[in-house]
């Protein structure tokens, strides 16, 4: 038997007239033809506008002709184009348009049409996107949080090794710093956290992982480094252990730098913070950020209201929440004749023991919870909360 052939056209009409006779719903009638409801309806909508006439495809062509644009048009955007090779048609016409506020530029599929005909155009691998997670929802504002980390080292082509520290605000994407640092010690990243905070005054939060110095297996997660931050006025804020898209904003930044700075890399080392340099010029002044409604970073952040005076002091408690602690050079507290061990980094400051109960309290130092004094017949401990 041969195959029945019918024109999509006449089966919409049958769909109309099924619909017209009453003996269907119209559930019914688009199960019989495989099609949604709303299909369905669109095309009874046609058909009660337009008569049979309606039930026909509607021509593809645009109803203006394409705009011709003139040689100056397409030789800025391809000028462009061949020095930020990185850049796609959206950020090329941002940014275009930021400089020619007056000039009608062509649309973005047709840019990139233009881009391909001349090689300017590689071919992109797509990731599977990682859903951001709870910290994230809580920055709103610019100076919220600050994000920092290493990025992870490279080495030139003369065999020199690159590692660059970076600290980036999470809610404007600005760069407050990006520079190759030989070593990782809590001392040298407080350094160049000094003079950040002496810059751009102080954000709420510090995130980042919990490797040193940033982080530690201590009671709170604290080190020297967090420390100095709280006595700075600035909250430590980790992420969870095998987490890093916590810290997604910061990793992407990452990703962006490696592909525009190290791939591939520079001659020496010299010459590659001299590219780190001029990217994070780019990228805070030049580049528009798909997150940021095409503006840039700089278009959106502003330095902290909170200044700096560049002097570290001990948090203060209100002694009428709880009972105060001293912590001994040997990173103990005493508590009812008991010494509990709480962490060398925080020899000589003092926490605080908050709560009624007597077998159960937290311990504090200023806003970080370091874990519950345990009271027990011969256990006395702090069990630290990860």
């Amino acid at each position: 038997m041969a195959w029945e052939l019918i024109k999509v056209e006449d089966q919409r009409k049958q769909l109309v007239e099924l619909y017209y006779d009453g003996e269907m719903s119209m559930t019914e009638i688009c199960a019989h033809f495989g099609i949604s409801r709303k299909t369905g309806y669109k095309w009874l909508a046609r058909h009660e506008s337009f008569g049979d006439q309606g039930l026909k495809d509607l021509p593809r062509a645009p109803k203006a002709p394409n705009r011709i644009y003139s040689s100056w048009h397409i030789e800025k955007a391809i000028e462009l184009k061949s020095k930020r090779l990185r850049w796609g048609a959206r950020k090329v016409i941002a940014a275009l348009k930021r400089q020619y506020p007056k000039e009608n530029w062509p649309s973005e599929s047709r840019l990139q049409e233009i881009f391909g005909e001349r090689g300017l155009v590689r071919k992109r691998r797509y990731r599977r996107k990682v859903p951001a997670t709870h910290p994230l929802s809580h920055v709103f504002h610019a100076n919220d949080v600050w994000a920092a980390d290493f990025k992870g080292w490279w080495r030139t082509v003369n065999g020199e090794k690159c590692e660059p520290f970076t600290v980036t605000d999470s809610h404007t994407r600005f760069v407050i710093c990006c520079l190759h640092m030989g070593k990782k010690t809590a001392d040298n990243v407080w350094a160049v956290l000094e003079r950040a905070f002496q810059e751009y005054g102080l954000p709420k939060r510090l995130r980042t992982d919990n490797g040193p110095p940033f982080g530690s297996v201590a009671a709170g997660r604290l080190t020297k480094l967090s420390v100095n931050l709280i006595k700075a006025g600035v909250t430590p804020e980790w992420i969870e252990p095998g987490h890093p898209e916590e810290n997604g904003r910061h990793e992407r930044f990452h990703l962006t730098l490696k592909e525009n700075v190290a791939l591939p890399p520079a001659q020496n080392l010299s010459s590659q913070v001299r590219q780190m340099n001029e990217f994070v010029q780019e990228y805070n002044y030049d580049r528009p950020h798909e997150a940021l409604d095409m503006r840039t970073p700089a278009d959106c952040y502003s330095a902290s209201n909170r200044s700096w005076d560049g002097l570290l002091r001990s948090p203060e408690y209100d002694t009428a929440c709880g009972d105060v602690r001293k912590v001994t050079p040997a990173g103990t507290i005493w508590v009812s004749g008991t010494e509990i061990y709480v962490g060398q980094s925080l020899t000589g400051e003092y926490v605080q023991l908050k709560g009624d109960n007597p077998e159960c309290k937290p311990i504090y130092y200023g806003p970080v919870l370091l874990g519950d004094y345990v009271g027990k017949k011969s256990l006395q401990r702090v069990r630290q909360i990860q």
